[in-house]
């Protein structure tokens, strides 16, 4: 079963540096693991090509053999914990990319909820938190759809939109020239290095695409965004971030000017998790976290001011 994951889980990331992220585990390793699996079937799964992994002709029918199997052991584990976890009272299983308003949104369902077991499971990767989702792995998944670039949704989650589209600001060195403006312009930042982690789903391409609509093509590094966050406080980079970033000594966040870099948050639940009440308090305490934390955010507190955003008005009881 652990090879059949790795062969899943190298089809769907399109990568081996993506699938290894996914399965916790290092490159390396998972290269190794293919080659063995290969070795032993005496042909190749996966074709290796520059800008990832695709399967070959029987790569594709190994997999088809491969995913209901996964799943279904999938399937057969969850069954077995709930049904073990029976006599242990209530739970809820969360799944969610980062995100500022997590600690707020547990806050609150922990005071909703008392005696239930909250459990919170997170990832880079929002289609990985999907499709753990649909085998049962978890109750609900907030995750982020970068803007042009679709989430894979199995079918029969249920989904609830928490931001239409959520504006991706960009941060910087505190002394960077463009750092003086209340609105970057993309042109401003054309010769700076801009860092993006490509494990997480949609934000590689989203960023080309928008560069390429600007007619730019600056240097862009790979790496995960806490490294980042230290290369941009020397001035080594730029990088998208969530407009409800807190502010730093040693760093600038800006908003662009029109936005053309963006996200929709959504909430995804699998029908019967969560009972229909439930669901919509579990979505309601979402939305007071997540409006908390772009409150606090000065910069997209001034966005959402001159966006007239329904966001700075709770909603009626």
């Amino acid at each position: 079963m652990r090879h059949l994951r790795a062969l899943c889980a190298i089809a769907d990331a399109g990568s081996l540096h993506k699938a290894a992220r996914q399965l916790g585990m290092s490159q390396p390793s998972l290269t190794t693991q293919l080659r063995r699996i290969e070795n032993a079937l005496g042909a190749e799964l996966f074709s290796r090509e520059r800008t990832g992994c695709r399967p070959t002709p029987l790569g594709r029918s190994v997999l088809s053999r491969a995913r209901p199997l996964v799943s279904g052991m999938a399937a057969l584990v969850t069954e077995a914990r709930a049904a073990a976890g029976l006599a242990d009272g209530p739970r809820l299983r969360i799944g969610s990319t980062a995100s500022r308003a997590l600690v707020g949104w547990l806050r609150r369902l922990r005071n909703r909820l008392p005696g239930t077991d909250i459990s919170l499971h997170m990832d880079v990767s929002a289609n990985a938190l999907l499709r753990m989702l649909a085998a049962g792995q978890l109750d609900v998944a907030f995750v982020h759809e970068v803007e042009g670039c679709p989430l894979l949704v199995p079918e029969g989650l249920e989904r609830r939109v928490l931001v239409e589209r959520e504006p991706q600001f960009i941060s910087m060195a505190r002394d960077h020239p463009a750092a003086c403006s209340p609105v970057v312009e993309l042109a401003d930042l054309a010769e700076d290095r801009w860092m993006v982690d490509p494990t997480v789903d949609g934000e590689w391409d989203g960023l080309l695409r928008v560069l390429g609509a600007a007619g730019l093509n600056p240097p862009v590094l790979h790496g995960d965004y806490l490294t980042a966050a230290s290369l941009i406080a020397v001035g080594e980079a730029v990088a998208p971030c969530q407009p409800t970033s807190g502010p730093r000594d040693d760093m600038a966040i800006r908003p662009l000017r029109d936005d053309p870099l963006a996200v929709r948050l959504l909430l995804f639940s699998r029908p019967g998790a969560v009972g229909a009440g439930g669901r919509d308090e579990v979505f309601a305490d979402l939305e007071a976290s997540y409006r908390e934390a772009a409150l606090r955010a000065v910069d997209y507190r001034r966005w959402l001011t001159a966006h007239k955003s329904p966001l700075l008005h709770a909603p009626a009881a």
